[in-house]
């Protein structure tokens, strides 16, 4: 690009920052299957200040959402131990949230390149055939323009099948927004999140049975978030109502989400105790299990024997068992093991034809026959493939070296898109991360204001504990990383869909063609432009076998 173009179409893959060199970024062509949303971006140098006129002349605008992309400011950046792949270690803010633009014109916030975010996509499916989109611009008594072409093919992205969780906490939305559990406005703002998180490819959720026992100080507590109403009605005897998760089922219905992740049933990394339970006694609600529960003593046994009873009526009632995960205890490890045998036992005795899932990274745990559908971290599954019944993986904060894919500000977005081929090279059958929405501190002490502080307080790497913004209206905002990821799993379905019409070794073998070596969970090329050719051959490929 030359010093005087001041409008330059690039790829969503670039993380575009105001005195950045686009020279060699210029984005002329895509192509894409009708029901994809599909994601751009327009860079126009600007002055702070300047207001800039912008718009999308084409027979496909009426498609376009427009959003502003703004910087956000990160703490940490990456955690002590990490590779070497990442845009910078440094930098104080990143591109980051996409806040949509109500009319045609916006004010500059950056002296240098501000960035349009585009994305593409119809409910209907867009209409195909070739198409010119041309990005304008007026500013200072100035226009510019540029073009890029689009080619919408005459194909439909499959049904997802993947079960893709990311950790849903409504305490977070109850925190930050002001209201009780279960009010009207807990619900309102509930369905607003759970939508967008569904629309993004999120098809199960979290559903807090109790007050899910995660990232929580030892003897701390969250904010109570309890779906089952309990009632103590003798020494070691209980019943279960679940008026409140009738409702949570039928929101979720109406959101598109399909699986029930049931919140864990023992305390993280090792079981030792009981999640917060409260229950109705005697006209006074109290709290009857937590950290002072002994995990495995016969009083959280009995409970658990009833519940579980009442819990596997309930699903089997709805249809859903088949629908339902279960969880013992988060990333068991070392010596905790002991204590989650224990918990592990008392499950399977009590939690009959359910399928049980835990995040799990060492394979010799797995060996032990501790839980069925482990959940390792994408830099330990190696052990894992080709060993278990069905391959599931999760990334976190700690997943920072070997090139593996996570979704840190400081990570070039490819990091993030690359997961999407993995996931289909492998056959993964399900993928978890913990923070959709998590706006407290670290071990939740404390809320943070998640525009200011991202990174928990300086316990994780920012970008890794949330992946929505809250707006006032009790609505989220979307993030760039956000709609990056649903761009990886768009290409495991175009994938997946290549597939169908040519089998699977011709679609490894296109996928891989340009490849020095086999994609793996660590290695892959750092190479934006040789990802977006791929997918363009994908794509040819799918169009060449209509």
């Amino acid at each position: 690009m030359s010093e005087m173009t001041r409008i330059a179409v690039i790829s969503s893959l670039e993380k575009v920052f105001p005195n950045d060199d686009l020279q060699n970024k210029i984005f002329k062509h895509f192509s894409m299957l009708r029901n994809e949303r599909l994601h751009f971006q327009t860079a126009v140098f600007a002055k702070k200040g300047d207001v800039i006129h912008f718009s999308i002349d084409s027979p496909l605008s009426e498609f376009c959402q427009i959003s502003y992309v703004k910087m956000i400011p990160a703490g940490t950046n990456a955690p002590k131990k990490s590779d070497d792949y990442f845009i910078a270690k440094d930098k104080t803010e990143y591109p980051e949230l996409l806040e949509q633009i109500e009319g045609s014109k916006i004010t500059a916030i950056y002296d240098g390149y501000n960035v349009f975010w585009i994305e593409l996509f119809s409910q209907s499916g867009l209409p195909v055939g070739e198409y010119t989109l041309t990005c304008r611009t007026e500013m200072n008594g100035v226009q510019s323009e540029t073009s890029v072409q689009c080619a919408v093919i005459d194909a439909l992205l499959p049904k997802q099948e993947m079960i893709y969780t990311n950790w849903f906490h409504t305490d977070c939305l109850m925190q930050y927004y002001g209201f009780e559990a279960f009010s009207e406005e807990y619900w309102r703002v509930t369905e607003n999140f759970l939508r967008r998180a569904a629309e993004y490819g999120m098809n199960c959720v979290l559903t807090p049975l109790f007050t899910p026992p995660l990232d929580t100080k030892i003897g701390g507590e969250r904010p109570t978030v309890q779906l089952v109403d309990v009632t103590v009605t003798g020494k070691h005897t209980y019943t279960f109502q679940f008026d409140r998760l009738d409702r949570w089922i039928a929101m979720c219905n109406r959101c598109g989400i399909e699986y029930y992740e049931m919140s864990h049933l023992f305390t993280q990394w090792g079981a030792r105790h009981a999640p917060k339970i409260m229950a109705h006694k005697n006209g006074t609600d109290l709290q009857i299990f937590g950290w002072k529960t002994r995990a495995t003593g016969r009083a959280y046994k009995r409970f658990l024997e009833q519940f579980s009873n009442a819990i596997l009526k309930y699903i089997d009632e709805k249809g859903i068992r088949e629908k339902c995960l279960f969880h013992i205890s988060d990333e068991p490890a070392g010596a905790m093991i002991r204590t989650y045998k224990k918990a592990s036992k008392i499950m399977h005795a009590y939690f009959k034809n359910v399928k049980i899932i835990d995040a799990l990274s060492d394979f010799k745990i797995y060996e032990k026959g501790l839980i069925e559908t482990p959940i390792p971290a994408n830099d330990h599954i190696s052990p894992f493939i080709g060993k278990v019944p069905e391959l599931w993986t999760y990334y976190c904060c700690v997943q920072a070296e070997k090139n593996v894919a996570n979704r840190f500000f400081a990570m070039p977005s490819l990091r993030n898109r690359i997961l999407g081929t993995q996931l289909y090279k492998y056959d993964v059958k399900g993928f978890l991360h913990w923070g959709y929405n998590f706006y407290f501190l670290q071990y939740s002490k404390g809320l943070i204001d998640p525009y200011k502080v991202t990174d928990a307080g300086g316990g994780f790497s920012s970008g890794d504990s949330f992946i929505v913004y809250p707006k006032k209206d009790g609505t989220p905002l979307d993030s760039l990383r956000l709609h990056v990821f649903y761009d990886a799993l768009q290409d495991m379905l175009a994938l997946k869909l290549l597939e169908s019409k040519i089998g699977k070794e011709k679609t490894l073998q296109i996928l891989e063609e340009d490849c020095e070596n086999p994609i793996t969970f660590n290695e892959y090329p750092h190479n934006e432009d040789w990802f977006l050719e791929m997918r363009e051959k994908i794509n040819q490929a799918i169009n060449n076998n209509l």
